[in-house]
């Protein structure tokens, strides 16, 4: 999946910035990969908890928020106005519908 500068390759779980490669977690490999596959559609974060971590989660999803965060400073060029990770505040997170992918 390519998004103008960010280049997601699935199956050898790689992702380019800029032509770099950026090293993400098992779970912020997921995560991005949940939203990116899903461009538009917003997640909740006890959506996003369920599908990556595979179990229900009762309690704090501020890991959900912490995992959003180190994703987007490894992926966007100004964290504090993201491009490609969005919050619908109030509701969760959505991959911008906007950037095309090219795969």
């Amino acid at each position: 999946m390519e998004f103008d500068e960010l280049e997601i390759r699935v199956d050898s779980r790689k992702v380019y910035h800029h032509g770099k490669e950026i090293f993400l977690t098992y779970t912020e490999f997921e995560m991005l990969v949940l939203l990116a596959r899903n461009p538009g559609r917003v997640f909740s974060k006890d959506q996003i908890y369920d599908m990556v971590w595979k179990e229900s989660y009762i309690g704090d999803y501020n890991i959900v928020t912490s995992h959003i965060s180190h994703i987007r400073e490894k992926i966007e060029d100004d964290p504090a106005n993201p491009i490609y990770i969005q919050t619908v505040w109030g509701v969760g997170y959505r991959f911008n519908q906007k950037i095309g992918s090219v795969s």
